[in-house]
């Protein structure tokens, strides 16, 4: 089961003990406090660099057992690579620090570790940042295997302390951000659990969990749904013996009467693709399908943690999409809560039927200043830009913009993508106002086109997460199956731009 981690400060002037860990830039030695910590043991740099090869670039190490002149058991020098340049990418450069400390401690199986940060651009903020890596680095989702009972297994816990010079000042930006990895933590958690585990109902009640924090949870059921003509979103979940439920989170940080921001996430439990079923494999990665939902859950969590200073509304439509006699078939023709009659011509594209009521129901209640939605909608969109970019469709290039820079500043990076009229007209349907699947050209443009139907005159973007959510490559923060994609992203975005 994985290690219980704890993170604390102290002054640089306290003696540290354990597992010692000192810093070197890119072609240079230690310096400041690693400095003097590294001449007193006597080992000479210029030729343990030529014999090992060590550089100081991110990501290499230099281990030195029961090294001698110092009070530590064990003395790692690790390479913090190049000044970073530009603000958000120094940002991202100090997270990833965080992450290749907590692998390198875990690899050396310490249990207690004393870190050296003094060098000039260690700011407060960039030292949460290195809490954060570590954090973030350190989840596992092990819950369902079963103990080791090898004595040679990982340690219980690890302790790390850092030894920097503002530990008070540096405390408060660790709590700050704390909150920010506590919600992506939580998006990581939704999406890895099987969906024998996390059904609507299991998903609807975790989000009410977050009234202990100060935001107003509220659920509709089927019936209050159907009362308000979200047959769109009820078509999806007609052919599971799971009920929908819509749940909107409200944080009311701002001023009272202000417009709230708006985010909405798509949350299927598990998509089978319904009548036009899925292939078989990789099907088991379709618990997944509803980390939209869990990303919007996660921010709600974050922006109540840290008391963000803004209202903001969270909706999440929480289905499951499964065949059987009740399922909605191709050619069925519903109406939306919007009024708008859609052909559904492919059932396995349903996240965007779910989202059409979710998204006009959240315009028409509660008049945002904006909404961005977050789905794992398409292959397509995975097709384009693989793993490392989300796809971003818009109205506005506002919006757009600080999306984009909040993307580069938080590390989850985004792509806008084209739409027009030319795209728009692939979704007309022969039978109804529009049909909800044109083919495989243009897939993921074409999806956007059909919720943009949905969102009136609000300014709105669509992040279409498919190859962000989950399966990513492991990287200095995550090694999970679902990194928690767009709770940092969302953040950032309303912490550079919205709050007062």
């Amino acid at each position: 089961m994985s290690a219980r981690l704890e993170v604390k400060t102290a002054p640089l002037s306290v003696t540290p003990t354990g597992t010692l860990v000192i810093y070197a830039a890119d072609g240079a030695q230690p310096e400041g406090a690693g400095a003097t910590i590294w001449a007193a043991t006597g080992i000479d740099w210029t030729k343990v660099t030529a014999a090992s090869g060590f550089k100081g670039k991110q990501g290499q190490v230099l281990d030195f057992l029961t090294p001698t002149g110092i009070s530590a058991d064990r003395l790692l020098v690790l390479g913090s690579g190049k000044p970073a340049d530009g603000e958000a990418i120094a940002t991202t450069a100090w997270t990833d620090r965080g992450g290749s400390l907590c692998a390198k401690l875990m690899a050396a199986r310490a249990e207690t570790a004393a870190v050296i940060i003094d060098s000039p651009d260690a700011t407060p903020a960039r030292i949460a940042e290195i809490v954060a890596g570590l954090r973030l680095r350190h989840y596992r989702f092990d819950h369902y295997k079963s103990a080791k009972k090898d004595p040679d297994a990982e340690p219980k816990s690890l302790t790390v302390t850092l030894h920097v010079a503002d530990p008070a000042t540096t405390d408060t930006a660790i709590a700050d951000r704390a909150a920010t990895v506590d919600g992506t933590l939580l998006a990581r958690e939704l999406v890895n659990e099987p969906a024998n585990v996390l059904g609507t109902l299991e998903f609807a009640e975790r989000a009410a969990k977050l009234a202990a924090l100060g935001v107003e949870v509220e659920t509709l059921d089927e019936p209050q749904m159907r009362d308000l003509g979200m047959n769109a979103l009820l078509c999806v979940s007609q052919g599971s013996a799971r009920p929908p439920r819509l749940v909107i989170m409200r944080w009311n940080g701002g001023k009272k009467g202000d417009a709230p921001l708006a985010f909405v996430g798509k949350g299927v439990v598990f998509d089978t693709g319904g009548i036009s079923i899925k292939p078989a494999g990789g099907m088991e990665d379709m618990k997944g399908d509803m980390g939209g939902a869990a990303a919007v859950t996660g921010l709600m969590h974050a922006l109540a943690a840290r008391k963000a200073p803004v209202n903001v509304v969270g909706v999440i439509g929480l289905v499951e999409n499964m065949p059987s006699d009740r399922a909605v078939r191709p050619g069925d023709i519903v109406k939306a809560m919007s009024g708008t009659t859609i052909e559904v011509i492919n059932t396995d594209a349903e996240g965007r039927l779910v989202l059409a009521d979710a998204l006009w129901y959240t315009q028409h209640r509660f008049k945002p200043r904006f909404m961005v939605n977050l789905a794992t909608l398409t292959g397509a969109i995975l097709a384009a830009l693989g793993h490392d970019h989300a796809g971003l469709f818009s109205n506005s290039d506002d919006l757009s913009a600080k999306l984009l820079a909040a993307g580069l500043a938080s590390g989850e990076k985004l792509w806008r993508m084209p739409m027009g009229a030319a795209y728009d007209k692939m979704i007309e349907s022969r039978f109804a106002d529009i049909k909800n699947s044109a083919g495989r050209h243009a897939g993921s443009i074409t999806a956007a086109q059909f919720l943009a139907r949905f969102v009136n005159d609000v300014p709105w973007a669509h992040l279409d997460i498919a190859g962000a959510a989950f399966g990513t490559n492991a990287n200095e923060i995550n090694t999970s199956w679902a990194p928690g994609f767009g709770v940092a992203l969302l953040d950032r975005l309303i912490r550079d731009n919205y709050e007062t």
